[in-house]
């Protein structure tokens, strides 16, 4: 069994996993209801599944070119980019109180949560102005 005969079928694997979370991804995408369940089927899909797209790609490229490191380069923006619009997303989720809102803080000083002033509470949002 040649070193290329090893690479393809690694590279074919891959791309299978990738073409099945992406599938499923989009299918979640589209079958969910509420927004904060909708947003984990793309954070999977672009983390693994475009992420074994990628390492395909990868391994295609070192097996029959010579290699190429803008795969990994893209994976690493990838990897670090994709759960960070993530958490924002939810959090305006959470902020527009259009999904279900976490507990109330244990404390009223604790500085991460959805506690506001009770002046702030009276204004009408920017939305309805």
């Amino acid at each position: 069994m040649t070193l290329e005969l090893i690479g393809t079928w690694a590279a074919a694997l891959c791309l299978l996993i990738g073409a099945g979370f992406t599938l499923v991804g989009s299918i979640g995408l589209l079958k969910f209801n509420d927004p904060m369940t909708r947003l984990h089927a793309p954070t999977k899909v672009g983390t693994v599944g475009v992420g074994a797209l990628l390492l395909a790609s990868v391994i295609h490229a070192f097996t029959f070119e010579g290699g190429s490191l803008h795969e990994l380069l893209i994976m690493g923006f990838l990897f670090v980019t994709a759960p960070i619009s993530a958490n924002f997303i939810a959090k305006v989720n959470i902020h527009r109180r259009s999904c279900e809102t976490p507990p109330p803080p244990p404390r009223d000083d604790t500085w991460s949560t959805l506690d506001v002033p009770e002046a702030d509470r009276q204004t009408e949002p920017v939305s309805q102005r």
